[in-house]
């Protein structure tokens, strides 16, 4: 068996310093680097939150409530993230449309981008993203669910 003996050379780097670049590129390098930093930390702490939660109940009684308010009413901020925890009590009846659903928690103008959850009975935890369009928002159930069904709905006002 033959071995071969390979030499390895030596490798020299030559560095250079941002010196010879001048001050007005080191300006403008350092202030590139703080605004990056400044776009990024934010929202790096936006993510690290997670969704803020917003606790609701969808009552026997057909209505919605949040607790500590006599109407009910929810603000949100355009596009903000909201992890809801909904506890749904069936009504007196239910809808063939909606099998297994006690309720549901519908924005109409919105069902495409996820606002029409069913409501089982028991706890619920759904996350939405809130419209981009500022203004008020009816949410609604749509499954028929007793007397007093016509009027089991609240208000969602989405702020800038």
């Amino acid at each position: 068996m033959k071995t071969k003996k390979t030499e390895i050379g030596t490798c020299t780097a030559q560095v250079k310093s941002l010196a010879r670049f001048g001050t007005p590129y080191r300006l403008a390098f350092l202030a590139a680097l703080m605004l990056v930093f400044a776009m990024v930390v934010p929202s790096l702490y936006t993510f690290a939150q997670g969704p803020r939660v917003i606790q609701l109940l969808a009552d026997k009684d057909n209505k919605f409530k949040v607790p500590g308010q006599k109407q009910p009413v929810i603000t949100v901020k355009a596009k903000e993230v909201i992890k809801f925890r909904v506890t749904a009590h069936k009504g007196t009846e239910t809808d063939p449309k909606y099998p297994g659903c006690a309720h549901s928690f519908t924005i109409k103008e919105l069902k495409s981008q996820g606002w029409d959850v069913c409501l089982k009975e028991g706890m619920n935890e759904f996350v939405l993203v809130a419209p981009s369009k500022p203004g008020d928002y009816s949410i609604e159930c749509m499954s028929k669910c007793g007397k007093g069904h016509d009027d089991m709905n609240m208000k969602m006002t989405v702020t800038e």
